[in-house]
């Protein structure tokens, strides 16, 4: 599919550098403008609503968080570029689909296109349709260790895991279970199950989604009623589960 796109870019020279970059190693790109700051951001990002921002962290008057907070329900992705490699953590705090330090790599910078257009080839894909997971078992039993000894779980009765420190917060209907093992343990544990990494804080029991929104950087519904956050970095892995 074609990207739609913009550049908010303070620096004329980079913005050409990547204007060009664009045009010659990344096909299917239509570059719809380029923004100096951040207000002329906002005005081509609301006239356009793009499938793709390229965002440098900053600018006169602001950076590229302030641009975002401005925008609470976005649809597209983020691709931020900058010479800066402390705002990285930010980035993925924010939802940012990719991290390219400057000068840009031009590999990395196709694998960042790359990768938003597989997130929206998939979005579209799946737009208006039932979600259904390729893989419906989630049958089998897991041992929760505790001070006493473990407990013995259903893997299907799980919801989801969330991250607390080096303790697990599990999850289940009706009750929640803090088991001190870390996220990556039991994501580990679960890798035969249709469970997916979909943020730094939550394994999700994917058979249990029963929407996806596209939203600031995604988030899906559970049948129990639960809305959890999507990372942008985590969003094609957690597509492909679906068909």
């Amino acid at each position: 599919m074609e990207l739609r796109a913009i550049i908010v870019e303070d620096e004329a020279n980079s913005r050409e550098i990547l204007r060009n970059y664009l045009a010659k190693y990344c096909e299917r790109v239509n570059l719809l403008g380029e923004a100096a700051n951040i207000e002329e951001g906002l005005e081509l990002i609301k006239k356009h609503q793009p499938d793709l921002v390229f965002l440098d962290v900053e600018m006169p008057f602001g950076n590229a968080f302030d641009l975002l907070d401005q925008i609470p329900e976005r649809s597209f992705e983020t691709i931020f570029v900058t010479a800066y490699n402390q705002y990285a953590m930010d980035a993925l705090n924010q939802h940012a689909a990719y991290y390219l330090m400057k000068p840009i790599n031009i590999d990395e910078l196709i694998k960042a296109v790359d990768y938003v257009r597989t997130i929206k080839e998939k979005e579209m894909a799946l737009e208006g349709q039932v979600l259904q997971a390729k893989s419906m078992k989630a049958e089998g039993k897991i041992t929760l260790p505790q001070q006493d000894g473990f407990q013995v779980l259903e893997v299907g009765d799980i919801y989801f895991c969330k991250a607390d420190d080096n303790y697990t917060e599990i999850y289940l209907e009706h009750k929640k279970i803090v088991v001190s093992k870390t996220l990556k343990y039991f994501e580990e544990a679960l890798q035969a199950y249709p469970f997916a990494r979909i943020h730094k804080s939550y394994l999700v029991n994917v058979t249990e989604v029963v929407k996806y929104k596209k939203g600031k950087g995604g988030s899906v519904v559970l049948s129990n009623g639960k809305e959890l956050s999507v990372s942008a970095s985590k969003k094609a892995e957690l597509l492909s589960y679906f068909q």
